[in-house]
């Protein structure tokens, strides 16, 4: 590591964290639009919320824009295409539990007829405003939910009463889309996902005529679904046991380490373990995105020293160092050293300090890279887009999400067995 980087990352960092929060008012000149594509199961989730949003907003940003791209952007993370089309649709179904989105028990992705045939009903409609959206809900849910009769008669009398429309309001491209989003002020929002963050700057900007009442069973950080002490009991009677592949150099490894260690192991009885990767690049990321979940988690961040590739083994040296059982322990400590208080753990003189400080006396120098790559391995097995990737495991029950947009899932899942339990108990 560079000793400008060295340095002046821990100045820049707690002056960036520091700074008075002022917010930004973005500008409303290219209102707001969604960018949707009919065969991406997460436009399929939007759709269902346009006509509530497009009511409450003001006229300054009506109509919304719709933008449909008939290309998709290539699969994240080195995935398959067909890897991410079944992660995309069991995600949807997770989410369509969560938030009660109408959703096929079994869906499957429409045909390439059926999506001809959808374009050219919404191309050709003379319906705009809260009517088009209402359309357009009605072509997906066709589409999604397999009613292909439904739509061939639709398609019938768009195809024999209407000519292709042309509105500003209503775009068709081949823009590539990975998925459904929102875009405001020239920044993205994921559709579903930042929906939330999204109403709340519409808010903050007086850009919404009513309260925006949208997934209202979102789960909140540092919120806990199991309050009641039997139900505590029973849960960490099931010996909940998580596993987290972490990218070191990520902060967002970070923040959601010590979250789930500070506020669910402990609470739930959860036994974790976390295995180190190699090297991903993630050094590079939104120090605004960092900041805002440390302070929504309530987890300490800054002043830090981005791990740079040199540092990954380093850091991993010490964790595979210290005993199997004060491993986490170890984890939280080495990342808490780089995250909060700067150290770089490729220069000689904060090694030696950290290592002191857990106490290790003997470095482990076997091939560290074989244990990282042997972790990589095992972290691709689980065709997950995004990292933290996470696995919990709970009364014979296997979950795997990843992401700081996931975490969430831990509380639900938990949520969800003691239901399945008491609907068992119940039967018997």
């Amino acid at each position: 590591m560079s000793l400008l980087r060295r340095w002046f990352d821990p100045l820049r960092s707690s002056w960036f964290y520091q700074k008075p929060t002022r917010q930004t008012v973005l500008s409303i000149e290219d209102g707001l639009s969604i960018h949707l594509r009919l065969d991406d199961v997460y436009s399929y989730l939007a759709v269902q919320l346009l006509p509530q949003l497009e009511e409450i907003l003001s006229p300054e940003l009506k109509p919304l824009k719709v933008i449909i791209s008939s290309a998709p952007a290539p699969a994240p993370n080195n995935m398959s295409f067909d890897e991410w089309q079944q992660y995309c649709l069991n995600d949807a179904k997770i989410l369509s539990k969560q938030h009660r989105f109408s959703f096929h028990e079994t869906p499957q992705l429409p045909s390439e007829e059926a999506l001809k045939q959808a374009e050219t009903i919404l191309k050709n409609t003379p319906l705009r405003g809260q009517d088009f959206l209402y359309l357009l809900e009605d072509v997906f849910h066709m589409l999604w939910q397999q009613q292909t009769g439904k739509l061939r008669t639709l398609h019938s009398m768009a195809s024999q009463r209407h000519q292709a429309q042309h509105f500003p309001e209503r775009v068709f491209d081949e823009t590539p889309i990975l998925a459904s989003y929102f875009k405001f002020g020239g920044r993205q929002y994921h559709a579903v996902d930042d929906l939330l963050r999204l109403t709340r700057r519409l808010k903050q900007q007086k850009l919404l005529t009513g309260n925006p009442i949208f997934l209202i069973n979102h789960i909140e950080w540092r919120e806990h679904l199991i309050s009641d002490a039997e139900e505590l009991n029973e849960i960490q009677g099931l010996d909940p046991e998580l596993d987290l592949y972490i990218a070191l150099e990520d902060p967002i490894s970070w923040l959601l380490l010590a979250y789930i260690k500070e506020e669910l192991a402990d609470f739930y009885n959860i036994h974790m373990n976390v295995y180190p990767l190699s090297y991903r690049g993630r050094d590079g990321f939104d120090w605004g995105l960092a900041t805002r979940l440390s302070k929504r988690t309530g987890v300490k961040f800054t002043p830090f020293c981005r791990p740079t590739a040199q540092a990954i083994e380093p850091m991993a040296q010490l964790f595979y160092s210290c005993p199997e059982e004060e491993r986490i322990e170890a984890m939280y400590r080495i990342q808490e050293a780089v995250w909060t208080k700067g150290r770089d753990l490729s220069y000689a003189p904060h090694f030696k300090a950290l290592q002191q400080e857990l106490g290790i006396t003997e470095l482990l120098y076997t091939d560290i890279q074989a244990k990282l790559q042997e972790n990589d391995m095992l972290c691709e097995m689980k065709s997950q887009p995004n990292f933290p990737v996470i696995e919990l495991r709970i009364d014979d029950q296997i979950f795997v999400f990843n992401s700081l947009y996931r975490v969430w899932m831990i509380e639900s899942i938990f949520s969800n067995v003691l239901e399945e339990k008491y609907k068992s108990d119940n039967l018997n």
